[in-house]
């Protein structure tokens, strides 16, 4: 079925896809607000530290859950449909926290609608315009999820300083417009209707990706590299929050949301670089970016001032940035050419989403352990580089061996 028959579009700027990117802006930025308005309600209400990295498992909880069948449920409902129900599950979620209800299982929620909007706003794509603007539309998707990180983040520390349950109630007000944007996205037939998903097939359908993928040298070095620097990012950024108020004095919510910031404009800069200076076939040239990072870390540890602080972030993220674009292109390519990209896409996110639940598990441990912020960022970040330098050796080592055709 050609995309014209499916709905596509021979123009980018149809009403169906500005909708997309409007939805996609306003949820991603409340997403990115709601976490830390969500970790200053904790303080407020007296919290331990130690259950502050344990909000963020919650959410990260819902994408391993949810793994195998995101995609089907995609595909099962028209995808516009399947965006405002997720966006209606990030409102509740939202909205439970405001009135006072557990805020785990409040935010548990929101990551269900997460992990559920994710194929969907990436699968819609192809259905509203032609393969001749498909590139731009996934490149202004993601331009819309850059902005919507600076500005939420940044958002989110001023709002939460200013007030949490104002914080709170503009995330809500936010996921609401999201979902009203969601409405105006054509309803165009789903791919796979409900009733051909066998949940038992979606399933041996996963298990088999899973096997297959992991056969593929390409695919496996590929996927460790993005998940240890997505589960490094998503530790990173509650780091930062314990970090701030004992290195650099300040107390307040904004700097922690400010450095996330810098961070998410280095990335930029080094997805720059790394389009203009790595190819697909020399992807593990990316790699000493990699072992850069956790040095980057290292060097934070022993900092105290912060414009020096605000330099280092952004050279972190150059580096993240340098290192992971290349990486996730190659999951992409391989994945695409082994299983195809929906099954690709669904068992990278259940690596990546792994690793992070695995380091935010292992930061809460060594909080609750007593011990000190500096010196935990400083075994974090020489572990980090441990780790990336022996994905560096595997894959020099395995360099001359032919990848698994499956």
């Amino acid at each position: 079925m050609t995309n014209i028959a499916r709905g596509g579009t021979a123009s980018l700027w149809t009403r169906g896809m500005m909708a997309v990117l409007v939805a996609q802006f306003l949820s991603a930025m409340a997403d990115n607000a709601l976490l830390f308005g969500a970790l200053a309600l904790l303080r407020s209400e007296h919290y331990p530290d130690w259950v502050t990295p344990v909000l963020q498992e919650f959410f990260v909880g819902a994408y391993i859950i949810l793994a195998p069948f995101a995609g089907p449920f995609a595909d099962a409902l028209p995808k516009g449909r399947v965006m405002l129900i997720s966006n209606g599950l990030k409102l509740a979620g939202s909205l439970a926290m405001c009135v006072g209800l557990n805020p785990f299982v409040a935010y548990g929620v929101v990551g269900i609608g997460a992990a559920a909007y994710s194929p969907a706003k990436y699968g819609i794509l192809s259905e509203l315009v032609t393969a001749e603007y498909l590139v731009k539309a996934n490149g202004l998707i993601e331009a819309s999820t850059i902005a919507a990180i600076l500005v939420g983040v940044v958002a989110g520390g001023f709002l939460a300083d200013w007030s949490i349950p104002g914080a709170l109630i503009v995330v809500t007000g936010c996921y609401g417009l999201a979902a009203v944007a969601n409405l105006l996205i054509p309803r165009l037939p789903p791919a796979h209707p409900l009733e051909s998903v066998s949940l038992v097939r979606v399933w041996k359908e996963f298990i088999h990706a899973v096997k297959a993928l992991v056969r593929n040298p390409d695919v496996r070095f590929s996927m460790a590299g993005t998940s240890m620097f997505w589960g490094t990012g998503t530790t990173l950024r509650l780091v930062l929050i314990a970090w701030v108020p004992i290195a650099l004095g300040n107390t307040t919510n904004s700097l922690p949301a400010e450095l996330n910031g810098m961070t998410a404009i280095g990335i930029v800069v080094g997805a720059a670089l790394a389009g203009k200076l790595i190819t697909l076939d020399r992807a593990d040239r990316a790699l000493p970016a990699g072992v850069l990072i956790g040095l980057a870390v290292c060097a934070l540890a022993g900092t105290t001032s912060l414009p020096v602080s605000l330099v280092v972030m952004v050279f972190i993220g150059a580096c993240g940035g340098f290192f992971v674009v290349p990486l996730n292109a190659l999951v992409q390519e391989r994945g695409h050419a082994t299983v195809g990209a929906g099954h690709s896409v669904a068992v990278q996110n259940l690596a990546e989403y792994s690793s992070m639940l695995v380091m935010i598990g292992l930061y809460t441990l060594a909080v609750r352990a007593g011990m000190p912020i500096t010196t935990l960022v400083g075994v974090f970040g020489g572990l980090l580089s441990l780790a990336m330098a022996a994905l560096w050796i595997y894959r020099w080592r395995g360099r001359a061996k032919p990848s698994v055709a499956t």
